[in-house]
């Protein structure tokens, strides 16, 4: 029996899954350490399942036409799936896996470091003029998007004795009375909150959420967390923002281009900290989304349910 052939889009995918999927498929990967589209689509033809990688390129009907029919199931690495025409998979009934929960508590570990070292100016350098911490105890917390790493968010910061949790969505969650967190609109999470976090996904309704008019409600003393996609946030609007006080700070684990240019204006501000995207850089939870994005493809090669398959709502 002929054994699967599977399209792995990038070569450091974490050995540990790799060798589960070697010892049941013929593992493609790409040789080189940052594979073009073009050298992608020239790896696709013939291949019965695809473990990609990569939430910057997307996996469209190019991608899958240059698959082939013989195509049976898509797995993702990641929990994300703004890079997947998920319209086209479900046309073409095919399955796709993703690795929703894993990262979660990684993820919410990042934001909260984020907020400490934006507020406590812990990544400053000497001679910057004297900064005004905001006091995390009695503050207004604002959680745009409020599922797993939103609560889980809002769980680490009840250690900090804050003063309110508000969060803003799609619909108020029953979860959110553990934290006695309050459902409000997204314009009164703006104009209320001291630390405001990004945690939603990103989707048509949330590309540039956060552009002029937003920061423009905010607080001058308000600080920004964004541990979400870049794309949720219009960084030319950031920037004027940052610059001219509408806002006090933001910490940033995600840019809309990565990696950001090294002369973009945001690295050269005091007031702005910028991580390359560590939400999920734990060896544990890499490797954890790694085995279960392996798992949901051997499923789907296999015509059975994925463990972690994508439902559209």
């Amino acid at each position: 029996m002929r054994r699967p052939r599977v399209l792995v889009t990038h070569h450091q995918v974490q050995p540990v899954a790799l060798e589960c999927l070697r010892k049941e498929c013929d593992v493609i990967v790409p040789a080189v350490d940052f594979p073009s589209r073009a050298q992608i689509l020239d790896l696709c033809p013939g291949v019965d399942g695809l473990l990609w990688t990569s939430y910057k390129m997307k996996l469209d009907r190019e991608v899958l036409d240059a698959c082939g029919a013989q195509l049976k199931a898509v797995s993702l690495t990641m929990n994300g799936v703004d890079c997947v025409d998920v319209k086209e998979l479900t046309r073409r009934n095919i399955p796709l896996g993703h690795t929703p929960y894993i990262p979660n508590r990684a993820v919410a570990d990042i934001a909260v470091g984020l907020m400490l070292s934006v507020n406590e100016r812990l990544l400053s350098t000497a001679g910057e003029v004297c900064y005004q911490r905001q006091p995390i105890q009695g503050s207004t917390i604002g959680i745009v998007g409020f599922g797993g790493i939103g609560q889980l968010i809002a769980s680490r910061l009840q250690a900090f004795d804050v003063g309110c949790i508000l969060y803003c969505g799609s619909r108020p969650k029953a979860s959110a009375d553990a934290f006695h967190a309050q459902f409000v609109s997204f314009e009164q999470l703006l104009v209320r909150s001291d630390f405001v976090f990004i945690s939603c996904p990103l989707t048509d309704a949330t590309v540039r959420m956060f552009g002029r008019e937003a920061f423009a409600a905010m607080k001058p003393t308000a600080v920004l967390i964004n541990v979400a996609r870049g794309a949720i946030v219009d960084e030319a609007a950031l920037l004027v923002a940052l610059k001219g006080g509408q806002i006090r700070a933001a910490g940033l684990d995600t840019v809309t281009d990565e990696p950001l240019p090294p002369d973009s204006e945001l690295f050269h501000l005091p007031n702005c900290v910028i991580l390359p995207h560590l939400g999920t850089a734990t060896k544990r939870t890499r490797d954890e989304m790694a085995v279960r994005a392996v798992e949901n493809l051997m499923h789907g090669l296999r015509n059975a349910t994925m463990p972690a398959q994508f439902q559209t709502q």
